[in-house]
């Protein structure tokens, strides 16, 4: 079983929200990731089971620690909790 991941800070920027961890899922390189091609490597994992959780969400960039997460029409406390608490529990079972 893998460690939970810490959330060091979320911001919302309008439609982003910047998640900022204590784990890096890239390495220098990020990964632009949409509804059609998420990707097989971990940060397309982690897309894939936040575009399930969400189906507002269109666009995911990660990079290092950071996934930024954009949401057209903006975020509500709900929608950014939930996203929140997938990134948390992403290793724990990957």
């Amino acid at each position: 079983m893998g460690q939970t991941v810490v959330v060091n800070n979320a911001v919302e920027m309008g439609d982003l929200l910047l998640i900022d961890t204590d784990r890096s899922f890239t390495g220098q390189d990020g990964s632009a990731l949409t509804r059609e091609l998420p990707g097989d490597a971990v940060p397309g994992v982690l897309a894939r089971a936040l575009f399930d959780l969400d189906a507002d969400i269109d666009h995911i960039y990660v990079l290092q620690n950071t996934v930024t997460i954009r949401r057209p029409g903006g975020w509500d406390e709900a929608s950014a909790t939930a996203v929140q608490s997938t990134v948390e529990g992403f290793l724990r079972f990957y």
